[in-house]
């Protein structure tokens, strides 16, 4: 197989987000190894790919699955040139009915996967010349909400992480930015999101609406791209307006 083909490393693949993140590096002519701890998802999205990615099990939180995961990625496509840390899980529960257990399980796939997957890609990475990193954070990281206190706190951590990360690996030659989605119209959000919940999302956001998945993946794919070339350690909040907002929303359109 030719080593020509840049390569990205989606986590999180099997279904939503990361899936249509996958998609759009496949459209742009890259081969894609798909990360996911549920093998069953995982196996169904990718037969439905084609024949440039590689599907992988694997708990981005257990540092020796991601060492054997990575390094299977480097002996089948010879290179990584993207990263997209897109794996997490979120508990919703009060902060005082939140567990040490779910509070470290939230943090170990949400934090510390980022950081192993980036240590472990990055050194294939400089083998050719560098790369770009995107860890999909949260508009949770940047506004403090109920039931979250392990889920925006992994994500908040996550947006310093990222920071950091660009910081030293920026002398390398790899970037690393953060894309921070508001509330996205997700199979996961068809089901937990009641009809208040949307309606108050929807109150709150300027352009009066959830986002789409493939608009997540767009701005992944741009800061992955060369048109991102100068970009750094960067936020991007893909959110609608969300993060900008205050009260009010309502009453304007009314008027």
């Amino acid at each position: 197989m030719s080593t020509h083909q840049k390569v990205a490393i989606v986590t999180g693949a099997a279904r939503g987000i990361g899936l249509a993140i996958a998609k759009r590096f496949l459209e742009e002519r890259y081969r894609v190894a798909l990360i996911d701890i549920d093998a069953g998802e995982l196996a169904k999205a990718d037969s439905t790919l084609g024949d440039d990615t590689l599907a992988i099990v694997c708990d981005v939180a257990d540092p020796r699955q991601v060492d054997t995961a990575v390094a299977e990625v480097k002996a089948r496509f010879g290179r990584i040139d993207a990263l997209v840390n897109n794996a997490g899980i979120a508990v919703f529960k009060p902060l005082l009915q939140t567990t040490l257990e779910e509070w470290n399980r939230v943090l170990a796939v949400n934090l510390t996967g980022p950081f192993l997957f980036a240590q472990a890609c990055a050194p294939i990475m400089l083998e050719n010349t560098g790369g770009a990193i995107v860890n999909i954070g949260s508009i949770s990281g940047v506004r403090a909400s109920t039931l979250r206190v392990a889920y925006g706190t992994s994500k908040a951590a996550l947006a310093h992480l990222t920071r950091q990360q660009a910081a030293e690996l920026g002398n390398a030659g790899i970037r690393v930015n953060l894309v921070a989605p508001g509330p996205v119209d997700t199979a996961m959000a068809k089901q937990v999101h009641t009809a208040d919940i949307r309606a108050d999302y929807h109150a709150t956001i300027p352009l009066n609406r959830y986002g789409l998945e493939e608009e997540i993946a767009a701005a992944v794919w741009f800061l992955c791209s060369d048109a991102a070339s100068y970009v750094n350690g960067q936020t991007l909040a893909v959110d609608g307006g969300f993060e900008a907002a205050g009260i009010g929303l309502p009453s304007l359109r009314r008027q």
